[in-house]
């Protein structure tokens, strides 16, 4: 038996995927807490993951427009800027099963072993979609810590500076919910071979140092957003204190003799409202 070559296709989506409303767009789809998998052709395969992620593998050009197609119709408003990866797997029975100059060699394909590939091209995926999320905030935090260093201050509003703080822990909270995916599949208890081959692509794909980078870049930014907005919190503070003091200065002074009954009370008002 000549070696073959089996081609996964994984495409990342900024959306979410709830499994279960999509299981009526793939009526034929075996679905599961995890994962929605599609039957294509007859050793080709398509696996869906909720956290917006797809993977094909063994099949056609076309069969793979289609399947995608079929994804659009659903929910004609996905982003069309997506992250794609491919990832290919040689089976021959005289090969010992592991990684070789970066592709996996495998002695047997069984649907097992493409569901622990495609989990893990579709990881590397998303992980490629979040890492450039979180170098965009990491971008937009540091323009604040420059701002911060040549002026000594940060801006007066804080409101947008809020929404920032939002973003940024809204994408924390996703990027380590949905990553907590890299947790060993189900699957590797399966197949002795299984176990080895989920380790050797997580080597491959560098999943686990990409995560600690990406935890550790979100935990800066919290870090570092916290530190401008009490600076921020503390100037707002500060003005009012001067400006309170200013009114109560400018009270004292329309209370010596001659000052205007009408504007001692319009100062009382505005002190009361400070």
């Amino acid at each position: 038996m000549p070696p073959k070559i089996h081609q996964f296709y994984a495409v990342a989506f900024e959306e979410n995927f709830p499994l279960k409303q999509l299981a009526q767009v793939f009526p034929e789809a075996k679905i599961s807490m995890h994962e929605l998998t599609v039957r294509l052709d007859q050793e080709g395969g398509m696996i869906v993951y909720p956290f917006g992620t797809a993977v094909l593998y063994d099949a056609s050009a076309e069969r793979r427009q289609r399947e995608l197609a079929r994804l659009h119709d659903w929910a004609p408003k996905l982003t069309t800027q997506i992250i794609r990866e491919d990832y290919s797997v040689i089976e021959d029975p005289t090969f010992k099963t592991g990684i070789v100059d970066g592709t996996l060699h495998v002695d047997k394909f069984t649907p097992g072993r493409a569901a622990i590939v495609a989990l893990t091209v579709a990881q590397s995926a998303a992980m490629e979609y979040y890492e450039r999320i979180v170098d965009d905030l990491f971008g937009r935090t540091n323009s604040l810590v420059v701002r911060l260093q040549r002026r000594g201050t940060v801006p007066f509003r804080t409101r947008p500076l809020h929404r920032f703080i939002g973003d940024a822990i809204g994408t924390r909270t996703e990027v380590l919910s949905v990553l907590h995916l890299l947790d060993k599949p189900d699957a590797t208890w399966e197949d002795a071979a299984m176990d080895q081959i989920y380790v050797d692509l997580r080597g491959e794909f560098d999943l686990v140092d990409r995560y600690a980078a990406l935890e550790s870049k979100l935990r800066s930014i919290q870090e570092t957003l916290e530190l401008v907005l009490d600076v921020a919190r503390e100037r707002r503070l500060l003005l009012l204190e001067v400006a309170v003091a200013l009114l109560i200065l400018l009270e004292v002074v329309l209370s010596l003799p001659g000052a205007s009954d009408r504007v001692h009370q319009i100062v009382r008002l505005a002190t009361f409202a400070f």
